[in-house]
């Protein structure tokens, strides 16, 4: 027996199902996710034990402790008014691909074309960057030393054997089926709360510096000091905002819930409550435990300097054995966010390849009769995210790029919702602002848009040279080769219409496969 009701031949719709139909859409992956299951998926890719580490730097090397103190909040801030808009539309259209869908509905199939794109890129991007930190510092710095490698003699090359079988694995755990990869994010979501409280509290017991919580809103202009990741600049507020870009980082991916509606039963409800879920429960235990770095680090101009080393640094005071239980669940968590990521992205790619905007949509829509996933997507998804890894400066570069692109991808269907609300936008989920829903639509696009402004500053004009490319690129397809004109979007009106009995036996063809 499936998981979908049954009454003779046919499957009786569920209440989730009757809406995916009622969007023209038949119900090809396994609804197999529970409401935790959709709240772990987006806390295990926010992870704030993947970017609340690696991209610390960010934040300490521009304004120093007040970076930590003051901007995170005020980054998080930003990020849950955006979560929260973006969950209002998520509870009124909960599909696969969602920001795509919403952007299409609520902009118009070209603004819908571009916001899956950005989305897709920042996706890959995203698989990429974690990957590349699960390397680098995670098993170089803390697993490699326990395995009696010598961390300085690996090369290029393990380094590119290393995050090749990672994602592999990955890619072959997605392949085998929902629930296996939300049993393995259910754990990552509890075990990101079980490390990030246990490092915290032993930092605190073990770290021989006083605690100065003074140092949490002192404000030093750390910009062009040696390790800082930012060129010397001496405009204050362009310190702290550059300082936003820890969380930035940090706290983005959250649109893994919407991407995995068609997956996760109650979606209307389950879906807003997993992205609001996964951005307050990150932006507290992020704050605690990085302040808690701030505090106990003996010097702050020295951790600066340290770079991505004053993670070990801070380590050093911890017993051994405790040090080790610490490097191996950090590590297992930052798998576990990219393997979290590779759902996102690859239910993102068949969702945008089943309307058709996708080179080979035909093979990339595709879905396993057995495990219910879209296994060339996986596969694809993959593949393009390790290749993105072979870049000389990745990290900084990829996880900059994640952060604007899937910023930007947020900001459009949001702000496209302000002018569409009321008119072609009539229908609201459970999740519903009332009236706060277009003064925080309003707030979230400019705190979204605040947020990609600071990706783009220097030294990371590379960002912005291929946010400008990729637009550029997008705009020559559009309108001199044409894709306006093939491409025409999620179904709406009377293809929805057309598109029911193709439903039942597209439906019908994998209830055959389960018998």
């Amino acid at each position: 027996m499936s998981d979908i009701q049954q009454t003779g031949k046919h499957h009786v719709p569920d209440d989730d199902e009757k809406l995916l139909h009622s969007m023209g859409y038949a119900q090809e992956l396994a609804r197999r996710m529970s409401g935790f299951s959709n709240f772990a998926i987006s806390f295990s890719i926010i992870c704030i034990l993947a970017g609340g580490i690696t991209a610390f730097p960010a934040g300490l090397g521009a304004g120093g402790g007040a970076a930590i103190g003051i901007g995170w909040p005020i980054g998080a801030m930003f990020a849950l008014v955006v979560a929260a808009a973006m969950s209002q539309i998520a509870s009124s259209y909960p599909t696969a691909g969602g920001l795509y869908h919403w952007g299409s509905i609520l902009g118009g199939k070209g603004f819908g074309w571009a916001t899956a794109w950005f989305n897709l890129l920042g996706l890959i991007f995203v698989i990429a960057s974690v990957n590349f930190g699960v390397y680098d510092p995670f098993f170089k710095t803390l697993i490699a030393p326990l395995l009696g490698i010598d961390p300085a003699k690996l090369t290029w090359t393990h380094q590119t054997l290393f995050i090749a079988g990672v994602t592999i694995s990955q890619a072959y755990l997605n392949h085998m089926g929902i629930k296996l990869t939300s049993k393995l994010t259910d754990i990552s979501g509890y075990l990101i709360f079980i490390v990030a409280i246990v490092l915290t509290v032993s930092l605190l017991i073990y770290s021989p510096t006083k605690l100065d919580f003074s140092r949490l809103y002192t404000f030093t202009n750390f910009t062009g000091e040696e390790g800082s990741w930012w060129p010397k600049t001496d405009h204050l507020g362009m310190v702290f905002l550059s300082g936003l870009l820890l969380t930035v980082y940090t706290i983005t991916g959250f649109d893994a819930s919407a991407h995995t509606s068609e997956e996760t039963h109650n979606a209307t409800e389950n879906v807003p409550k997993g992205i609001m879920r996964a951005v307050f429960y990150s932006a507290v235990f992020g704050f605690i435990m990085i302040s808690t770095f701030v505090l106990v680090m003996p010097d702050l101009k020295e951790g600066v300097k340290q770079g991505l080393g004053f993670f070990e640094a801070l380590l050093s005071p911890l017993p051994y054995g405790l040090k080790v239980a610490l490097g191996i669940g950090i590590f297992v968590v930052n798998y576990l966010c990219a393997l979290a990521g590779l759902t996102s992205t690859s239910r993102m790619m068949y969702a945008f390849a089943r309307d058709g905007g996708l080179p080979f949509s035909h093979q990339l829509k595709q879905v396993n009769h057995t495990h219910r996933t879209p296994g060339l997507a996986i596969w694809v998804c993959a593949t393009l995210s390790f290749i993105a890894t072979l870049y000389g400066d990745a990290f900084i570069v990829l996880s900059t790029a994640c952060a604007v692109f899937l910023y930007i991808s947020y900001v459009m269907p949001v702000a496209a919702g302000i002018f569409a609300e009321g008119k072609t936008w009539t229908h609201k989920g459970p999740f519903n602002l009332g009236k706060w829903s277009k003064p925080i639509a309003v707030l979230a696009t400019i705190g979204g848009s605040l947020l990609v402004y600071v990706g783009i500053q220097p030294p990371n004009e590379k960002v912005l040279y291929l946010t400008l490319g990729l637009s550029g690129v997008m705009l020559v397809f559009w309108w001199v080769l044409g894709e306006r004109n093939r491409f025409q979007g999620p179904p709406l009106g009377d293809r929805i219409n057309k598109r029911q009995d193709r439903i039942q036996d597209i439906e019908d063809t994998y209830e055959d496969a389960a018998v």
